[in-house]
């Protein structure tokens, strides 16, 4: 099964040692292993362009759509047997210590 991981700082990152965040054995291991599919770290929120609809035409606004402590810095696709598996992935990512990893489960169809 493929779960989206969402690697997302609230601002705790910068205190983290930086010893401490090297997320390259993580992406060795997990990539050596086979779960890890693909993942990247992205721009930071203010970078972001937001498109929606309104009056039925595009409206684009710079920044993200939501106003929010927590931002999305990145993100992985793993394949593992269940959530218990993806769960004991994130928990290993070293965001994990200091920020946050949100697992999402792709739909199946």
């Amino acid at each position: 099964m493929k779960y989206l991981l969402l690697i997302c700082d609230d601002g705790s990152l910068a205190d983290a040692p930086e010893e401490e965040m090297d997320a390259m054995p993580w992406v060795a291991e997990t990539t050596r292993n086979g779960t890890r599919l693909l993942g990247s770290r992205i721009r930071p929120a203010q970078d972001a362009t937001t498109v929606r609809f309104k009056d039925g035409a595009p409206l684009i606004t710079d920044g993200p759509f939501a106003e929010t402590k927590e931002q999305i810095c990145g993100f992985d696709i793993i394949d593992c047997a269940d959530l218990d598996e993806a769960i004991t992935i994130a928990a290993k990512h070293p965001v994990a210590r200091y920020g946050m990893v949100e697992v999402r489960p792709f739909w199946t169809e």
